[in-house]
């Protein structure tokens, strides 16, 4: 399954920086707006301490993470939607992702221009999400002009396509997200077709720079926090910086360098949690003598749905599934231990997969 994060913000807020820390490609993180203009991609494996224990009881060849795309995206400034800044690019670049993690700066610091001159968090995101909103409201109103001409001949279908469009542009000149709108089915259907860019799952990053510790820092992300909460997001905060500096380090230095900031892991372990967490995904496992490996899948898919997500063979000719519960693998020493003490069942196609489910596919083309 491929996922794709969008990494957006005002220029200068931390987000090359954080992609450079996710990926350790050393993409340009200069302090000057618009450093980046054209999007970096990075693939980015996720951070999973199962695979590992996996590996230990089947030694494998190879140890395969789940991975998630990464996008940075120039930084987006007020107007973007009306073309300022190159905005009608950058905001094409968002709508190909599956969720936006909208980095806010929430430190201030005389060597880090900031592109209004001062930080100031909730303001910074009213700019962000006004021009996605607006842009999204651009989009909603030439499609409900045409059905709106199509309503006039009588026909019922178009007629709710336009009373619905006509609430999507309602809840974005309330400044809302239309993710935020329950939908019927056919609503749905209509909604995916638009790919706006209020629909996607949305991921707060706060930026807290090297002094988390001051009190603006803090009163600006109880702020964020407050503000996420009514949009029923999620926020992480981290110092991008200092993750940027901990990605460079050897495992053992960077072990010594957490426990001398306090860290149990990585912040941007959290991030990419989250990251699942907000994209509503699950991890399923396939363990072997050529690999272990992680598999990404969305909350709540069937056995033959997961199946696919390996193979499309492997859906066409789903059989059953054999499944042990990853601490149940664990528990008896692997699948041989598993099956002996009656913990490997056999799933038929209405099987809902479950986290950490360690599967192995049956299936005939």
């Amino acid at each position: 399954m491929s996922l794709r994060a969008g990494i957006v913000g005002l220029p200068n807020v931390g987000k090359s920086t954080l992609f450079n820390a996710l990926t350790r490609a050393g993409v340009p993180a200069a302090n000057y707006p618009f450093c980046t203009i054209d999007p970096n991609v990075g693939v980015i494996p996720v951070p999973d301490p199962r695979l590992e224990k996996l590996a230990e009881l089947v030694h494998p060849e190879r140890i395969i993470p789940a991975t998630v795309e990464c996008v940075d995206i120039a930084g987006l400034v007020a107007g973007a939607s009306k073309g300022e800044g190159l905005g009608n690019q950058f905001l094409a670049h968002i709508r190909e992702t599956d969720a936006i993690i909208e980095v806010v700066r929430c430190f201030d610091s005389d060597s880090v221009i900031h592109v209004s001159g001062h930080p100031d968090p909730l303001s910074d995101v009213a700019v962000i999400e006004t021009e996605l909103a607006l842009a999204d409201l651009g989009t909603v109103e030439r499609v409900l002009a045409q059905a709106v001409s199509q309503a006039r001949s009588g026909n019922k279908e178009a007629r709710e396509r336009a009373d619905f469009l006509e609430r999507l542009q309602k809840k974005l000149d309330e400044g809302g997200w239309v993710r935020e709108l329950s939908l019927g089915e056919h609503e749905a259907m209509w909604l995916r077709e638009l790919h706006l860019l209020t629909q996607k799952s949305l991921l707060y990053l706060a930026n807290i720079g090297e002094g988390s510790n001051d009190f603006q820092t803090k009163t600006w992300l109880d702020e964020l926090e407050s503000y996420a909460q009514k949009r029923g997001a999620l926020v992480v905060a981290i110092s991008t910086q200092i993750e940027s500096e901990l990605a460079e380090l050897e495992p053992l230095e960077q072990r010594e360098f957490m426990q001398a900031l306090g860290y149990e892991e990585p912040g941007l372990n959290r991030l990419i949690r989250a990251v699942y967490q907000v994209l509503g995904l699950e991890t399923f496992f396939t363990a072997g003598p050529k690999e272990v490996r992680a598999w990404t899948i969305r909350r709540g898919i069937q056995a033959p749905q997961a199946a696919a997500v390996i193979h499309t063979d492997f859906e066409r000719g789903f059989i059953a599934a054999e499944i042990a519960s990853f601490e149940d693998f664990i528990a008896y020493g692997g699948e041989a231990g598993a099956r002996a003490a009656g913990k490997m069942r056999l799933e038929g196609r209405e099987y809902v997969v479950q986290d950490g489910d360690v599967v192995h596919f049956r299936f005939n083309v």
